[in-house]
């Protein structure tokens, strides 16, 4: 038995190279481009490759490093991969707020997020209600809004004093982030200096907590902007370096500053480059804080708190938010996160219910208590996939944070419109991409389920995004991805009468039902009611069935041969009665084209574009 465990396994199969793997691949795509067909080129602007080796990873030197070990890369914990589960609260009524919070905590929840944003003042009185009966040295205590800051750093460091709790112990944040602000409004709340006098003013406050942040870094407003992964991280990683400069030059040190932050960033679905993304931000946001040489090299540390993305929520369908929510935590926990909300998969047109509030923490608990994630510290580690792009997001980031530098620094790109073009550029993009199912939003722009209605649905207004009269430059504007795709489904559901989409299928029967079910899908994005057919045998009965059900739009579908005839055949005998659609991109549309045939669906059609042009031509 001893020299069967020492047995080489397949000693028999020769060691096959890099090139010898790729000569096959060339053999097999007989011809095609390799770099076209098979290397993915990034929104972000960097290449990857279909398969990674052990030899590329010889020339990543972040390798080295070990969990715990600076520039933390691998995390910041040497032995295990623990995280907050935090659940936000609307706090505006503060005793429906402690209800509801010591209910989650008896739930699996250990971090609270108390949301104040329509709140301008709180009193004590109101804080004492809100913590009541919570015990605060046992969780993660955070207020997610500039306003209460202070108020509530005085108001804990008094309840600390009080009930001689134990300062060490307590571990939380308050989300002071000016520049925050800027970004989302287009100016300060008050005058430059004075803000960041409060800031230091925050930070000396909350010098004996060491376990609590005072200065938030919100990255995630840039994810639900629409900005790449790339322009989050540099953006973020500018934000945290404008605070290190300018609360140096007004007297505190750095390792006290740096202490004291918070980074929260948002979790989209491109599954692995969101694990990159956060082991990318830990190593460059260290090697920043390294640069103005602190006293001890523990505070370059990045806590990060997480969210799961609102950009790519959806209002119908919306049960497909919960997956999304799920790969998201994923990333989010096995890259190590501090803490992580799962945003509720509602939170798009209602206020939270008890069952998506539930939905939500128990994502996180399933990871811990069922799937272990938090037992195995910085699990993608040694992946050639994960480590190859953990290395390119840091080179690319790291290059468009010397670019906001450049500028002076965050404040002054953001002046100049740096920031803002470049979000507005990536947010078009992605736009584009959901316009031409590039990029799929489930239930909305590909597979809509055309039963349901918007009916019972508010879509909530985001009250993080509104330029002030004073505005310095145009701030960034906070949206969901959906939202032009499901403003054109409300449009026709607000008709007296939903147009009707008949499908005339004939000819070879793989291509019609391929065809119709493009078709299908294409039309019930816009909420357009579709009727589908087994087939017909010639263009004539396809086009009375039509007429007898009165259809506003009749899409012929067929094969490419068969569209030389049959497509003008129906155009001829509908006249101006219904439209006449072509489901595909025939080698002869030139020609189809000449015999009047104007609307073609197919793979590369703007989805919105097109709709839009049925809504305007059908009168909706």
């Amino acid at each position: 038995m001893a020299n069967k465990t020492k047995q080489k396994l397949f000693e028999e199969f020769p060691p096959v190279s890099s090139q010898e793997w790729k000569d096959k691949i060339l053999t097999d795509l007989k011809g095609a481009d390799f770099e076209k067909k098979l290397v993915w080129r990034t929104i972000e602007g960097f290449n990857v490759q279909p398969y990674y080796r052990a030899e590329d990873l010889e020339n990543l030197k972040h390798l080295k490093y070990v969990p715990g070990e600076f520039p933390y890369v691998r995390g910041n914990k040497a032995k295990c991969n623990g995280w907050f589960i935090r659940q936000n609260i609307n706090a505006n009524d503060a005793k429906t707020a402690n209800k509801k919070a010591l209910d989650v905590l008896m739930k699996g929840v250990d971090s609270l997020g108390f949301e104040t944003c329509c709140k301008d003042e709180f009193t004590n009185k109101e804080f004492d209600t809100l913590l009541n009966d919570i015990s605060i040295a046992d969780i993660e205590l955070n207020i997610t809004d500039a306003a209460a800051a202070h108020p509530f750093v005085d108001f804990l460091k008094a309840k600390i004093e009080k009930e001689n709790i134990d300062k060490k112990e307590i571990r939380g944040s308050v989300n002071f982030d000016p520049l925050f602000h800027l970004t989302t409004n287009g100016n300060f709340c008050k005058a430059q200096t004075e803000v960041f006098d409060t800031a230091k003013e925050l930070i000396k406050k909350a010098k004996d907590l060491p376990k609590f942040k005072t200065i938030g870094v919100n990255g995630d407003m840039f994810t639900n902007a629409g900005a790449t992964i790339v322009q989050e991280l540099a953006f973020a990683l500018a934000m945290g370096n404008q605070y290190l400069n300018l609360l140096i030059e007004k007297g505190l040190d750095v390792d006290t500053i740096a202490e004291n932050m918070k980074f929260n960033f948002g979790v989209s679905s491109n599954y692995f480059m969101e694990i990159a993304k956060l082991r990318a931000a830990r190593m460059l946001w260290a090697k920043i804080v390294e640069a103005h040489e602190p006293k001890n090299l523990e505070v370059a540390k990045m806590n990060i708190h997480a969210a799961t993305s609102k950009f790519n929520q959806t209002i119908y369908d919306p049960y497909v938010n919960m997956l999304r929510g799920t790969t998201e935590s994923m990333s989010a926990t096995i890259a190590g996160v501090d803490s992580l909300t799962v945003t509720p998969f509602n939170k798009a047109f209602e206020t939270e219910t008890e069952f998506s509030d539930r939905i939500a923490r128990n994502t996180q608990i399933l990871l811990k208590e069922e799937s272990y994630f938090d037992k195995i510290t910085d699990p993608a580690g040694g992946s050639y996939y994960i480590e190859n792009l953990t290395n390119s997001i840091a080179e690319h980031a790291w290059k468009l944070f010397q670019d906001i530098e450049a500028k002076g620094g965050y404040v002054e790109a953001f002046k100049a419109g740096l920031i803002q073009d470049q979000v507005t550029e990536s947010a078009n993009k992605r736009m584009l991409n959901v316009a031409t199912r590039k990029e799929i939003l489930l239930g909305t722009n590909q597979y809509p389920n055309a039963l349901e209605t918007f009916e019972g649905k508010n879509e909530k207004s985001c009250c993080t995004s509104t330029k002030r009269d004073d505005a310095i430059a145009e701030p960034i504007r906070i949206f969901r991805a959906a939202e032009q795709m499901e403003a054109l489904r409300l449009r026709t559901e607000k008709t007296k009468e939903t147009p009707k989409v008949f499908l005339l299928t004939i000819g070879d029967v793989t291509m019609r039902k391929a065809r119709a079910g493009f078709a299908s899908s294409f039309f019930a994005c816009a909420g357009f009611e579709v009727i589908d057919n087994l087939g017909f045998k010639s263009v004539e009965e396809g086009v009375k069935a039509a007429m007898d059900q009165k259809a506003n739009i009749v899409v012929v579908c067929s094969s490419d041969d068969e569209y030389t005839e049959a497509a003008p055949a129906a155009l001829e005998q509908l006249g101006d009665k219904a439209i006449t659609v072509v489901a595909g991109y025939p080698k002869s549309i030139d020609e189809l084209k000449a015999k009047g045939l104007k609307h073609f669906i197919h793979m590369k059609s703007n989805l919105i574009d097109t709709l839009e042009g049925f809504q305007n031509e059908l009168g909706l």
